[in-house]
């Protein structure tokens, strides 16, 4: 049997983790992983994560 990869975490994937930290919802991801997630909860993660998002490239286009 092949031995899964593990991919590099990316920007995205790092933000993920974070706002699920912020959210208090770890313990959840660990217990029942990413799937576990109520579509309220998962939709405040990607919610976030587009508001970051969209923070960090306007404060690119600033500084340049």
């Amino acid at each position: 049997m092949a031995k899964k990869k593990k991919k590099k975490p990316t920007l995205e994937d790092k933000l993920k983790y974070e706002i699920a930290d912020e959210l208090g919802l770890t313990d959840k991801i660990k217990e029942v992983g990413w799937g576990g997630l109520t579509a309220k909860e998962s939709g405040r993660i990607g919610g976030l994560m587009t508001v970051r998002k969209r923070d960090m490239k306007k404060k690119k286009n600033e500084s340049e």
